[in-house]
């Protein structure tokens, strides 16, 4: 039917013109975005999947910055303990030189280099805080990502454990170790020769041992069973580990024997293994013991100078501390210098240095905390022996600080291989979620550029046909004329 109130064959080319208009500006969208999905009407269900694969990119991108911090952090550690072992080294070479019986220097000499490096210790550990407290003695978690959805947030995660970690001298067990003194005037009176015969079957014999860190007690027998004079000394060494004093028997008068730095033992029970029921002091050191503190909390403050081969360090003491107080603040000032100080037996404070020390307190007598004789010089100890008692403890003391600090060691070193490990997987997930995303979100080039001309030849076949269609009607006017 011919027609010009309506075009038909124009309608048709208008709407195939438009849809080849689209295709084509689609067409054109993809190619020049680089992208298939440019809108969520281009393929909602696959859009959702590759944002999905591009938020776990960013969370990997970023883990994978973690993982790089934490390495640092712990070869920052990890120098700073070989640094710590470097001074082991070298703490193990002047307590064999002092251990020997044919050494005939100045022990004082070896051991105040020794004490030196211990106070070193305590400063490294703390610069790379391996301390009680410190940053970093703590268990570390690096999120790293990577983990399945809605899976245990351990799996996205690299721990490091080393939470209560402590590589200063009392972590390592070096705080009360010595290279010089002798062995004698350390046993308890009448002890007995405990070389021969077998001791405590049903008694016990306690030692509380005083020093600077602390008090540490020992039971030994009351199994049932008596034991040998080197069982029990065995069974006294396991429980002071970390006290820095060691039981040993006298090669002279077999007798049971103590010696380590700074301290005092009380002992209880036992009958012929201890002797007399009683305290010994440790006289291998220089002694300023007993010094009187008042019951009640100091009034005045004060200050308490040591003087150390010509230099003075003073200590300060506030109105109010409390003996426990001064004790800590005595060993915070001056057992980088060999000088400790412990609360003793009878309640007052002993110290001890191995090396000679005078104090002094500009306080009146009952106006700070001391209340005795806290001005004067040390007793220098009576030296006799070989002295190699306490380097061969010291020795002891240095392998288990070696096996500590190689424990800590290990456990960073594991830290950064695993790091390490997580990295290269976190990498290549990275690799693997962007191909993943680009299979559904990148627009396939050579496809498209198909398409654009495959649009370009349609939309101009429309644009042709829709002017032939318009063209149409025209033929009626052949009808009307005359």
């Amino acid at each position: 039917m011919l027609t010009i109130q309506t075009n038909y064959a124009s309608l048709v080319a208008q709407n195939n013109l438009q849809v080849n208009s689209d295709f084509q500006t689609k067409t054109i969208e993809q190619i020049t975005s680089g992208y298939r999905i440019n809108t969520a009407g281009d393929d909602a269900a696959g859009l959702a999947v590759a944002n999905g694969y591009r938020d776990q990119i960013a969370e990997l991108t970023q883990g994978v910055q973690n993982a790089n911090d934490g390495v640092s952090s712990l070869q920052i550690i990890d120098g700073g303990l070989n640094n710590i072992s470097t001074m082991l080294d070298r703490m193990q070479t002047l307590a064999t030189e002092s251990a020997s019986s044919t050494f005939t220097g100045d022990r004082d000499t070896l051991n105040n280099e020794y004490q030196q490096l211990i106070g070193e210790i305590t400063r490294q550990a703390s610069d790379i805080g391996l301390v009680t407290g410190g940053a970093n003695s703590a268990n570390m978690s690096v999120f790293i990502g990577g983990g399945p959805t809605n899976g245990a947030l351990s799996l996205s995660q690299v721990g490091i454990a080393l939470g209560g970690v402590s590589v200063d001298s009392t972590g390592l067990g070096l705080t009360n170790t010595s290279v010089a003194g002798a062995d004698q005037n350390v046993t308890f009176t009448g002890a007995g020769d405990v070389r021969t015969g077998t001791f405590l079957a049903d008694t016990t014999a306690s030692y509380a041992v005083h020093t600077a860190n602390g008090t540490y007690t020992a039971v030994v027998g009351g199994t049932g069973t008596a034991q040998t004079g080197s069982a029990l000394v065995a069974s006294l060494n396991q429980q002071l580990q970390g006290s820095g004093v060691a039981a040993d028997i006298n090669s002279t008068n077999g007798e049971v024997e103590f010696s380590g730095g700074g301290f005092s033992i009380t002992s209880t029970g036992g009958g012929s293994f201890t002797g007399t029921d009683g305290t010994i002091t440790n006289n291998t050191m220089y002694n300023q013991n007993g010094l009187v503190w008042a019951a009640t909390v100091a009034t005045t403050s004060q200050n308490l100078t040591f003087t150390v081969g010509g230099n003075q360090t003073a200590v300060a003491l506030g109105v109010g501390v409390t003996e426990a107080g001064a004790v800590n603040a005595i060993n915070q000032a001056m057992n980088s210098q060999g000088i400790y100080a412990f609360e003793d037996h009878s309640g007052n404070i002993d110290i001890q240095g191995n090396v000679a020390f005078t104090t002094a307190t500009n306080a009146a007598t009952g106006g700070g905390g001391f209340l005795g004789a806290a001005v004067g010089a040390a007793t220098a100890p009576t030296l006799t022996g070989s002295g190699t008692t306490a380097a061969t403890n010291a020795i002891t003391a240095i392998d288990a600080a070696l096996a500590t600090l190689g424990s800590v060691q290990g456990t960073v070193g594991a830290g950064e291989n695993k790091l390490g490990y997580a990295t290269q997987l976190a990498e290549s997930q990275i690799t693997n979620y962007s191909s993943a995303e680009s299979q559904l979100r990148d627009a396939d080039m050579a496809t498209e550029a198909a398409n654009l001309t495959k649009a370009q030849v349609l939309q101009q076949a429309s644009l042709a046909a829709l002017a032939q269609a318009n063209a149409a009607p025209e033929a009626v006017l052949s009808l009307l004329k005359s």
